[in-house]
């Protein structure tokens, strides 16, 4: 593994993770429409910055990167769908879905808020986390050639993408280089802070809304069916000298 594409800590931390992923075949499947799509998204953002940048070597830079990312998303779709019709999906199942991030990792960009430095700090902080995370993917599928010989071609891809990124920021921005990149990575590591705290929300409050229909529905269950074995079937006289209410029809 080169030093371009190494993989972050977390990432080789969670290698038989993402090993276990990869073993199943739905996992393997969805995981692959998934980064079609990522892909295929990522592109149009980055064609868009083409259209938006007043600097013509950027813009031939960001068509080339757009048509990558586009072609990324072909191939990934195309082997997912052959994937599909060569064995199928189960419906459902335990662990079938997806827990663990994309590959790619270009989060929902708003191409007109950044400018091209900020936009450059922030596709080189988003291709080197690609990067290192295919690296691990092709390991992944070595019993899958025709998959592991997609992750090599988009490596190749994303580790131009990672460098060309880098040195156009020096480029156009040489005294803000470090500062834009590690703003981009505080960014990055905000959003995924936040991902992550409302999934632990949404469990704390699966947990506690779980917990209540157990532990506090039970007893009113009880005490309403003691009422109904102590009321008396059937249709219950009305006595004749109870006052009738000014507002009842009865």
């Amino acid at each position: 593994m080169s030093a371009g594409t190494r993989s972050a800590p977390l990432d080789r931390l969670l290698r038989p993770l993402h090993k276990w992923v990869w073993s199943d075949h739905d996992r393997r499947v969805r995981k692959l429409l998934i980064f079609g799509d990522v892909e295929t998204d990522g592109g149009r953002d980055i064609l868009r910055a083409a259209e938006v940048t007043p600097d013509p070597l950027l813009r031939r830079l960001y068509l080339e990167h757009a048509i990558d990312e586009l072609h990324h998303g072909v191939l990934f779709r195309e082997r997912g769908e052959a994937l599909l019709r060569q064995q199928g999906l189960r419906e459902g199942g335990f662990f079938s879905g997806n827990p663990l991030p994309g590959g790619h990792g270009l989060d929902d960009l708003v191409v007109e808020d950044q400018g091209d430095p900020r936009l450059l700090a922030f596709l080189h902080i988003a291709e080197k986390t690609a990067a290192g995370r295919f690296e691990i993917y092709k390991n992944c599928v070595d019993d899958d050639p025709a998959t592991r010989a997609i992750f090599e071609e988009v490596l190749r891809d994303e580790v131009f993408h990672m460098n060309y990124s880098y040195q156009q920021l020096g480029r156009i921005a040489p005294e803000l280089q470090q500062r834009h990149v590690w703003r981009a990575r505080g960014k990055r590591f905000w959003n995924r802070y936040l991902r992550v705290a409302a999934a632990v929300a949404g469990l704390i409050g699966d947990t506690l809304l779980t917990g209540m229909y157990f532990i506090l529905l039970p007893p009113f269950a009880w005490a309403a069916r003691r009422a109904e074995r102590r009321e008396t079937p059937g249709w219950r006289a009305i006595p004749p000298d109870r006052p009738s209410s000014p507002t009842s029809q009865y």
